[in-house]
């Protein structure tokens, strides 16, 4: 990642170097932090944001859910995101608004901590690489499982919970993989290190539901649309880890990863052991709406204010 000059920082741009926060703040010792991540897609109408209001309104839920009154309300930090994307005059970009607990007071009770928001934006190509994106990726079962329900809220996107997304990655790694599967409490399959997860069997699409411990993605709720508008049916439920063997397509969801195939699980290969058509035809109809072959039906597309 190239830093760009700028970010938001607490309802100003300041440059990127000086935009600092105390050593002692509340989110570096206790994971008190809530985020979101936010792409701008270059289009023919210039730079778009992709599902803006879906990840502010998600922001405050995240919030909410750990007592944070986020001192900018959506419109402010809508106008944030866009300021720092024209301002550091990128075409496409990764956005990433994080609201955070500062330097307050120590201990666990974060009421004495300050929210402070940043909002920064940077030019970030798929997470898992292009090359991931046509000829799949490698995946791997990991020995690390996800959040169980009433121990943190995975329906929260809380710093904090992703540390487990690191060990779930790094394993991954370590071993050869592209990327990890973590399997819920219960030992059916949950998601990526911080990735949904679709498998396509008998042209069905099978997603795990809520109670695996998933987060409830943006990317994947636009696939669950896109599979409607294709009259593709989808499926929540729970899904044990052989389904992933014989699955016909697998593919993970996100902001960052996109839309990524899954070629091969354990070493197993995933149905012909590269991309699916369904996996293709719905990553088409994703990218598509970038690239003006396919109709932003639900308004989905926000023009970023101030660039052209």
């Amino acid at each position: 990642m190239k830093p760009p000059e700028w970010i938001w920082q607490n309802g100003e741009l300041v440059p990127w170097a000086e935009a600092t926060t105390h050593v002692m703040s509340h989110a570096l010792h206790y994971g008190s932090s809530v985020f979101e991540g936010v792409r701008a897609y270059a289009t023919a109408a210039g730079p778009c944001f992709f599902r803006l209001g879906c990840h502010l309104r998600r922001l405050e839920a995240s919030a909410k859910v750990y007592g944070m009154t986020l001192p900018h309300d959506r419109d402010a930090l809508a106008a944030a995101c866009a300021g720092v994307v024209a301002r550091n005059d990128l075409t496409a970009a990764y956005v990433r608004p994080l609201a955070y607990r500062g330097f307050g007071a120590l201990g666990l009770d974060p009421a004495a901590s300050p929210v402070d928001v940043i909002v920064a934006a940077f030019a970030w190509g798929s997470f898992l690489g292009a090359d991931g994106l046509e000829k799949g990726i490698d995946a791997c079962i990991s020995s690390w499982q996800r959040l169980a329900p009433n121990t943190l809220p995975a329906a929260a996107k809380a710093g904090g919970n992703y540390l487990g997304g690191q060990l779930i990655a790094t394993e991954a790694k370590r071993n050869g993989y592209d990327e990890g599967i973590a399997l819920a409490i219960d030992g059916t399959v949950s998601e990526g290190s911080g990735e949904n997860l679709f498998l396509v069997r008998d042209g069905k699409l099978i997603t795990p539901p809520a109670s695996a411990g998933i987060l409830l993605g943006i990317t994947r709720d636009t696939v669950m649309h896109i599979a409607a508008g294709l009259e593709l049916e989808v499926i929540e439920r729970a899904i044990v880890r052989e389904q992933l063997y014989v699955a016909d397509e697998v593919f993970l969801t996100g902001t960052a990863a996109e839309i990524a195939p899954v070629r091969s699980i354990d070493r197993i290969p995933v149905g012909n052991g590269g991309r699916g058509p369904i996996t293709a035809e719905i990553q088409r109809q994703f990218f598509g709406l970038f690239d003006g072959t396919v109709e932003d039906r639900h308004g989905w597309l926000q023009a970023v204010e101030g660039t052209t």
